[in-house]
C-alpha cells in the first residue's frame, strides 16, 4: 500500500498551502494524469474526479497563511503533507514524496526529486492538491474580488501586485512574503493559524 504525496501553493502571496496523499491500487493508471503544472485547468478538474473514482483513498491537508507566516513555507508544506498522510485510512505501508524533504511522520518513505514526473501516485496527489487549492482560492475571490484570486489563485501576477499596492493586504495574504510585507507596516500579524 503506497501513497503518493505532493503539495500545491508554496509560491503564492495569499491563501493556504495544500497537500494531498493518494493511494492508487497497484496496476491502476488514471489516463492523462501527470505533474499538475503540465496540465490545463480543465484537464486537472476532469482528472480530479477520475482520481477520486480510481483511488483506494485520497486525503487532503490544508495549512493556513497564518501558519506560513508564523513558521515559514517549508514547515507549512511539510505540515500539510503530514496532515494529509495521517488522515489516510488505512495507513499506507510506504510513502513516495515529491521533493527532497521527508514528511515528518514515522513511516517508511522515499523523497523523490521531480517525483511528480516519476510516480503516478505522486502525480495524482499533485493534481488533487492543486485542484483543491484552486477551489479554495476561487471561493476567497467572492470575499476579496479586488485581488483577482479567481484567476491568479494568489500568485504574484502584475494585477495582484497592483491590487496589494492599492488596497493593502487582505486577511488571507502571507504577510512575510515579498510583495506583501512591503505594505504591512512594521506590525506583522499572521492572521488565523492552523
Amino acid at each position: 500500500m503506497i501513497a503518493g504525496v505532493d503539495e500545491a501553493g508554496r509560491g503564492p502571496l495569499a491563501g493556504p498551502v495544500v497537500a494531498a496523499a493518494v493511494m492508487i491500487p497497484e496496476g491502476t493508471s488514471v489516463e492523462g494524469v501527470r505533474d499538475s503544472k503540465k496540465m490545463t485547468a480543465k484537464a486537472r478538474e476532469r482528472a480530479f474526479d477520475e482520481i477520486l473514482d480510481a483511488a483506494i483513498y485520497v486525503s487532503i491537508g490544508v495549512v493556513s497563511h497564518g501558519f506560513i507566516d508564523q513558521f515559514n513555507i517549508l514547515k507549512a508544506a511539510l505540515e500539510a503533507m503530514k496532515r494529509a498522510v495521517l488522515a489516510l485510512e488505512p495507513a499506507p505501508d510506504y510513502l513516495l514524496v515529491d521533493g527532497i524533504q521527508r514528511v515528518p511522520v514515522s513511516m517508511p518513505q522515499m523523497p523523490l526529486k521531480k517525483g511528480d514526473q516519476i510516480s503516478h501516485s505522486i502525480s495524482a496527489a499533485s493534481v488533487m492538491a492543486k485542484v483543491y487549492r484552486d477551489r479554495i482560492m476561487r471561493a476567497y475571490h467572492g470575499q476579496f474580488p479586488e485581488y483577482g484570486f479567481f484567476n491568479n489563485k494568489g500568485y504574484g501576477t502584475a494585477q495582484h501586485l497592483r491590487a496589494i499596492k492599492e488596497h493593502g493586504p487582505c486577511p488571507i495574504h502571507r504577510r512575510t512574503f515579498r510583495g506583501v510585507k512591503e505594505y504591512t507596516g512594521s506590525n506583522i500579524s499572521g492572521g488565523i493559524a492552523g
